[in-house]
């Protein structure tokens, strides 16, 4: 049997694969699936971005490479066409979800997404942050960073209320939903808030938290939002450990033990298998949003129960920070049980149905992304360590109201790795100047 660290460096060292070559070398865009001509998703750059430093760090790719690479991504984004047209790459600073992989251009009838655009800017802020040496190939990262973070006009994108819109088509204008409830939006109306040129107000974090649903399951008191996904997404840039807003300082813990009660609710849930599929126990279980034998869906509990017995793995390995007990254990039987059928060369397939004897085919860069960089995080912490000492992160986390924990019981801190603080983060690197 593989020994743990064996086993993490396995599976970090395969999702980081996806990225290497599912990434058209001209344009730094990255395959949203390896479907046969799946687009590139903004998403999934942001992800790949960030599993560069890592990379170095683990001496799978030398620093020069990974800059030379993540130059490519952020000149594309910089000089791709902005404008309301509807084959643009993007308007006022923000992205179409969907980009096609070689013109990169808008994919089909794909929305300028505010939520993809977010996650394109945690790999985007993360990178400038790491790479910090004076040569011209960091400086450029570092300021073509920086000129794509300012150029994003956050206020235009509250078209209802202070809340944020989903996005917005040419053809028909904004979308008719707002982000609200609780979901992967945390680091979206974090940036938001924290940009220094067009930020939004203060008032947008309390409407966001305000329609919050607190709820109790499996003995867990959480913040509910069934897909694990939702627990995820922000978490892997912003450490959330031993921070709280308003709303948070009232519960008595933090959002870091937040996604952990979820996590383990989502597996008391497989646990107790109400649907009695099969396989599903202590260490089969994890929904999120995946493939499934009809179709997508991003399905979750609890609640409700969006479950037809689907098992997807990146449910497990985007958690692992969280449960990194109840992650490995699960990962390590998935592996050890499902390998002929759901594993290759870029580590796990995106999901399996042991009641319908199905296997995903594919594998999706949203899931490979979590699994490397959750890992490396309750691993070392590395992409916490750096990222929370941006100025924006610090800007934004201040005007949502965060502040230390002064004393709880129930703030959960992962062993070895020293949790942030918000106070005295040294503001990034000035940048100057913009290769073209």
């Amino acid at each position: 049997m593989l020994p743990d660290e064996d086993l993490l460096d396995r599976l970090q060292r395969a999702a980081f694969e996806y990225f290497l070559h599912e990434t058209n070398p001209v344009n730094g865009l990255v395959a949203d699936t390896t479907r046969n001509g799946a687009p590139a998703s903004i998403a999934v750059v942001g992800f790949a971005l960030s599993t560069y430093p890592i990379a170095v760090e683990r001496g799978w790719i030398s620093r020069e490479q990974a800059a030379a690479r993540i130059g490519i991504t952020l000149r594309f984004f910089w000089n791709s066409p902005q404008g309301a047209q509807a084959d643009a790459t993007g308007y006022n600073g923000f992205y179409y979800h969907f980009l096609d992989m070689q013109t990169g251009r808008r994919d089909g009838d794909a929305e300028l997404s505010t939520i993809d655009t977010a996650l394109l800017l945690g790999g985007v802020l993360h990178v400038q942050q790491y790479f910090d040496q004076p040569d011209a190939p960091e400086a450029t990262i570092r300021a073509l960073a920086d000129a794509l973070y300012r150029r994003v006009d956050w206020p235009w994108m509250q078209v209802r209320s202070t809340k944020l819109c989903h996005g917005w088509k040419p053809e028909t204008g904004f979308l008719p939903y707002d982000w609200g409830g609780y979901n992967e939006a945390m680091i979206l109306y974090l940036l938001a808030l924290g940009s220094p040129t067009l930020p939004i107000t203060p008032e947008a974090w309390t409407a966001w938290t305000s329609s919050y649903a607190w709820q109790t399951h499996y003995d867990q008191a959480f913040v509910v939002f069934p897909p694990l996904f939702g627990h995820q997404y922000s978490h892997v840039w912003i450490d959330f450990r031993n921070i709280q807003d308003t709303y948070m300082r009232a519960k008595g813990l933090d959002y870091f033990e937040n996604s952990r009660r979820a996590t383990l609710a989502n597996r008391a849930y497989a646990i107790a298998n109400p649907h009695g599929w099969v396989d599903y126990g202590e260490n089969v279980w994890g929904l999120t949003a995946s493939d499934i034998p009809s179709s997508y869906s991003a399905r979750g509990a609890p609640p409700p129960e969006r479950d037809d017995g689907t098992i997807t793995p990146t449910a497990a390995g985007g958690s692992f920070a969280f449960t990194p007990h109840e992650s490995l254990a699960a990962l390590r039987h998935m592996y050890a049980t499902y390998r002929t059928q759901i594993w290759g060369p870029y580590g796990f397939k995106d999901a399996f149905n042991p009641s319908m004897k199905w296997f995903a085919a594919d594998y999706l860069g949203i899931d490979q992304g979590p699994i490397m960089l959750m890992i490396e995080n309750s691993r070392t912490g590395r992409i916490w360590h750096v990222f929370m000492q941006h100025a924006a992160i610090h800007r934004g986390l201040e005007r949502a109201g965060f502040a230390p924990v002064i004393e709880t019981k129930t703030v959960q801190t992962i062993p070895d790795i020293a949790p942030q603080s918000i106070i005295n983060i040294t503001p990034a690197k000035a940048i100057t100047g913009i290769e073209k």
